[in-house]
């Protein structure tokens, strides 16, 4: 269905633009990913990319959300596209698409409460984001989507009026003619006769914009080599997603070879909390150990990509820079010929696993060492479903129970579980509301027993565990304990405030002692970075004087938004 256009780049125009850019990239994942041979050819490029942009749109759809009446301002959502993208970056192309949306954000909220800018003010935003995704990168390189930015930023300064839809067209022009260009500019894409994937991916969020703009789709890509390999077309006409073909897979793949050979063997990736100084002499140091180093970010929180073959390296080198969070670390063996040289046997697929969301990386180390493929959730941070999806993957089993964690996530989930099914993997979803419900049902998963029967014990003991928190209010607002002012402790039972009080620790022994009031067998106690150091020792005395025959266990939760998670099963 077309769209309709916008006339200027305002909030709505952002909040199109991303769902648009959404959609492209999920019509054109699969595509991207067969032709991705640099600087790894490790075939996940399109997923990146939809990974980063689904995130952005979420942060846009958060700050609209946030409104009862009116909308939020140009810069409002064009700083929420730039953190969103920053925070959900993937892999080298998607981190330098985080790159660009902030160099555009950053022309487009100078105007503060501006409720729109024109063509002009567009064609500033791309050259900006062309320039800070270059200077991003630690040695660029021609041919890829860094050429294609900033040949889009070229055509778009070319324009001489300030129509967005204009602007906008020369710049989804620019970029498709600098796109078709590359194999001439790097070997490893003439021997596999492909474009750029990255380059390839900028282009249908350009042609995003363009439909943003006219409500008409951009022109495709077109066929440079005869010969379509059926894993690179499937483009509809008109949207953008035809491209220069493969001509053998067997050609990608002796240029994958050709591209790992001496190749770092891990990706690594996290965000950062640090200052700029900090990242200065991180740069130095990363760049020091590996290649494809991309730091993108600013205002004390940046996105770090870097291959390496110590990955433990380049944490530690994190860790002295400030204090890394979401670390990825993907080996570019596994799984795959592109760091070996020779074709190796499929990975044999699992029977059974478990995927789950967990608040802290406290907790996601006990989920992983109880077997479970874990997902971290930062603070105002839930994952997407796209995230969901490829943890399933990564699970790489037949059948994959999956876990939430959070009432807020069962419609995510659920999108995730319907996704990964279509791919044949049998996915039962057990609506866990905490991770204290998730701990509870991992404590009985067994992946002998028959699938049905597995969830089955473990949806029942999740659903006998009652749970709580214990975390600090951030504004006044109504609650079923009456109304809370800005930094009340809040006891929260099965997702209800309960408590309100001004100390932690006895706002805790309320809510335990409550929970504890219609029985019990069990208490787990998971702590977050900032609950007071003596509160642990203070609830478990206080079950052992007062609760005969209840056992309490104590986890570290790290920073996982509330200051205490309480089971009770």
């Amino acid at each position: 269905m077309a769209q309709v256009p916008q006339t200027f780049f305002d909030a709505l125009a952002v909040r199109t633009w991303c769902g648009l850019a959404l959609e492209s990239l999920g019509r054109a994942r699969e595509e991207i990913d067969a032709i991705n041979v640099y600087p790894v050819a490790d075939g996940d490029t399109g997923t990146n990319l939809y990974l980063t942009v689904e995130s952005a749109v979420a942060a846009v759809e958060a700050v609209f959300a946030a409104y009862d009446v009116g909308k939020p301002t140009l810069a409002d959502a064009a700083r929420a596209m730039a953190h969103g993208a920053l925070i959900g970056a993937r892999g080298n192309s998607g981190t330098i698409l985080a790159q660009l949306l902030r160099g555009m954000a950053q022309v487009l909220a100078a105007g503060g409460e501006t409720a729109h800018t024109d063509g002009s003010g567009l064609g500033l935003a791309l050259r900006h984001a062309a320039d800070s995704a270059r200077q991003a990168v630690a040695h660029p390189v021609e041919g890829t989507v860094l050429t294609v930015a900033s040949a889009a930023a070229d055509a778009a300064g070319g324009v001489a009026h300030d129509d967005c839809g204009a602007v906008a067209r020369a710049a989804y022009e620019g970029a498709r003619v600098a796109l078709a260009e590359t194999p001439g500019q790097l070997a490893v894409l003439e021997r596999a006769g492909v474009v750029d994937a990255g380059g390839r991916g900028l282009l249908a969020v350009l042609g995003a914009l363009v439909e943003t703009f006219t409500g008409e789709a951009a022109a495709p890509l077109v066929h440079q080599v005869s010969g379509v390999h059926p894993r690179v077309a499937g483009g509809s006409p008109g949207d953008g997603t035809s491209l220069t073909s493969l001509t053998s897979l067997a050609d990608a793949e002796d240029c994958a070879d050709a591209v790992a050979a001496g190749a770092p063997a891990f990706e690594v990736i996290y965000l950062l909390e640090a200052e700029d100084a900090a990242v200065a002499r991180l740069r130095g140091r990363l760049d020091a150990l590996g290649d494809s180093l991309v730091i993108v970010g600013g205002d004390g929180l940046w996105n770090v990509h870097v291959h390496v073959d110590d990955a433990g390296a380049a944490v530690e080198a994190g860790v002295e820079a400030g204090r890394p969070y979401r670390i990825r670390i993907t080996h570019f063996g596994a799984g795959d010929v592109h760091t070996t040289g020779a074709e190796r046997p499929p990975r044999e697929r699992a029977q059974r696993a478990v995927v789950a969301v967990v608040p802290g990386e406290g907790l996601a180390g006990l989920y992983s060492e109880a077997g479970a493929t874990t997902v971290l959730a930062r603070p105002g941070e839930p994952p997407a479903s796209g995230e969901l999806v490829q943890a399933v993957r990564r699970a790489h089993a037949r059948e994959v129970v999956l876990l939430p964690n959070d009432a807020e996530l069962r419609h995510t989930a659920a999108a995730a579980a319907e996704q990964a099914r279509t791919e044949g993997i049998r996915v039962a979803l057990i609506p866990t509301r905490s991770a204290v419900q998730g701990i509870a049902a991992l404590a009985v998963h067994a992946p002998d027993r028959r699938f049905d029967e597995d969830v089955v014990s473990m949806t029942s003991a999740a659903g006998a565990t009652r749970y709580a928190e214990v975390a600090v209010a951030e504004r006044q607002s109504w609650t079923m304990a009456g109304i809370c002012q800005a930094g009340d402790v809040l006891g929260l039972i099965d997702g209800d405030v309960a408590v309100i009080g001004t100390d932690v620790t006895a706002t805790a022994e309320t809510v335990l002692d409550r929970m504890l009031s219609a029985g019990g067998e069990l208490v787990t106690l998971v702590l977050g970075d900032e609950a007071p150091e003596t509160i642990a020792e203070h609830l478990e005395a206080r079950v052992r004087e007062s609760y005969l025959a209840v056992d309490t266990v104590v986890y570290r939760g790290g920073r996982q938004g509330a200051l205490l998670l309480i089971g009770v099963e």
